[in-house]
């Protein structure tokens, strides 16, 4: 892998980060703590958001189009424990398709980065 890559190629681009979003969603939605807060969702919706977003985050060619962090999880009454248990999934998905330690601490990194707005705090 060349130093030069940004994140979105260390990735494998937009086919591989939607499957590493299938895959933390499959797990996300099996999570008792984070489950309801995805019931009433178009998932397919929230998937296409989510590689997105996670191809925005790691420098690809794709702009974000969502809504920001804290408008779009304010309703949400989100903790810390959410957050974690999140986080714990991503990092869970990215592994599974043996993306490297390297580029999964870069990636939570950036995810991280967001906690403040995410919960809203």
């Amino acid at each position: 892998m060349s130093t030069d890559e940004t994140l979105y190629e260390q990735l494998g681009g937009r086919e591989r980060i939607a499957a590493v979003v299938d895959e933390f969603y499959d797990r996300v939605t099996n999570d008792e703590t984070v489950a309801g807060f995805f019931e009433d969702m178009d998932m397919a919706a929230q998937r296409a958001h989510m590689t997105q977003f996670l191809g925005s985050v790691a420098g690809g060619p794709v702009e974000y189009t969502g809504d920001e962090m804290r408008a779009a999880h304010e309703p949400l009454d989100l903790e810390q424990r959410h957050f974690d248990a999140v986080a714990t999934h991503l990092d869970g998905a990215l592994r599974a398709f043996d993306v490297p330690d390297e580029t999964v601490e870069a990636v939570l990194g950036e995810v991280a980065a967001l906690v403040d707005d995410v919960l809203c705090r």
